[in-house]
């Protein structure tokens, strides 16, 4: 029966989940199961595996192909200037007081391949503001990682992009700030010359320093109510007082534990501010 197959399918990837933490570290306990779920059974039809076991072990004998099953599980849809009028808040009513600030840190949680990291340097950028920013981009995945330090992106998604760029308050040619080259749009290398790139799991890691704003969009409606919590204590621990937190627009801190300490700067873009 589907049912009684569904429940050893279920069974069977929650204690893959386990290994998984235990044998690398990667912990997917407080992931949304339906989302888990779903991804590995995609990826099993992907690689032509017939049940867990298969998937096991190449897991646990492969690390190669371990990083591409991390590639699938952890979600990693981005654009630039995703959300534009997230991005013109972000310009008119966050930069100014930013601008404040002698120094700015700024946590882009689950940088993924860097599409929102380089939209958010260009707006530093054209506010006067990059060169005094210290931008931590973290993310799982270290793949990922490396293709968003590369800065590399289709160009194919210009144009998409462009016009996403100008609904955000673009101030300039956006084609300025990448040259093209073989089907490919490569950006300033400058843009990112105050970045740090790190692995950082926000299901385990711990709070690492104080910053004026944390963005992580669109990642937290991939994690059960139990990780968020964890996850709003960890960016309620790493915001100065008066700091700016910014989530997704499906994404919000009614009903957290910590919403008491936040006012809502932007509520259709997810926006609040520290008050303690």
């Amino acid at each position: 029966m589907k049912l009684e197959a569904d429940a050893l399918f279920e069974q069977a990837v929650e204690t893959l989940i386990q290994d998984i933490h235990a044998q690398y570290g990667y912990d997917f306990s407080g992931y949304a199961r339906a989302s888990v779920y779903r991804r590995i059974r995609r990826f099993l039809g992907n690689k032509n595996l017939a049940s867990i076991e298969e998937l096991r072990k190449n897991l646990f004998q492969d690390s190669y192909f371990f990083e591409n099953f991390l590639q699938e599980i952890t979600v990693n849809v981005t654009e630039m200037f995703r959300d534009p009028t997230f991005f013109l808040a972000l310009r008119e009513n966050v930069m100014p007081i930013l601008s404040t600030y002698p120094f700015i840190k700024i946590w882009d949680a689950g940088c993924s391949t860097g599409e929102e990291l380089f939209s958010l340097a260009i707006i530093l950028k054209e506010e006067g503001l990059l060169d005094r920013t210290k931008i931590y981009a973290t993310d799982i995945n270290q793949k990922v990682l490396k293709q968003a330090k590369e800065g590399i992106f289709p160009l194919a998604n210009m144009a998409a992009y462009t016009t996403a760029y100008y609904a955000a308050g673009g101030k300039t040619e956006f084609s300025s700030y990448y040259t093209s080259n073989y089907g490919s749009a490569k950006f300033d290398a400058s843009l990112v010359k105050n970045v740090v790139f790190y692995p950082h799991n926000l299901a385990t890691d711990s709070s690492f320093n104080e910053f004026h704003l944390i963005l992580c969009r669109n990642v937290l409606i991939y994690f059960n109510r139990t990780l968020q919590e964890r996850v709003f204590g960890l960016f309620d621990e790493s915001l100065v007082s008066l700091g700016y937190l910014a989530l997704g627009k499906k994404e919000t801190l009614a009903m957290s534990q910590i919403n008491g300490n936040y006012t809502c700067v932007d509520k259709s873009n997810r926006i609040y501010r520290k008050t303690t």
